[in-house]
């Protein structure tokens, strides 16, 4: 899948309305850990949201060019400083119309 389309990034982003932010990126910005994180939570969840603290030194656009980036995902929404990213697993936990 090269690019999530407009239908797919839609039903992704009804499905992450409810989700609760499972990583939290701070004063450091983007680091190894922060990129375990996410690719850890991906794996168990496929869809997930990540939480820009106001200490984060970065823009969000950055924040969220450098995770889509270094794991591969893809970013379905950007809300003020919360990124809400989807990474198909596998199993393909979440099915995309």
């Amino acid at each position: 899948m090269s690019k999530l389309t407009g239908k797919q990034t839609r039903h992704l982003r009804a499905l992450g309305h409810k989700l609760k932010p499972v990583v939290l990126i701070g004063k450091e910005a983007v680091t190894e850990q922060v990129i375990a994180a996410c690719l850890e939570q991906m794996t168990a969840h496929e869809l997930i949201k990540v939480k820009i603290l106001d200490g984060c030194p970065a823009d969000r656009k950055e924040v969220a060019a450098t995770l889509e980036q270094e794991t591969g995902a893809y970013i379905a929404q950007i809300l003020g400083r919360t990124l809400l990213l989807y990474l198909p697993g596998p199993d393909r936990i979440i099915p995309l119309p």
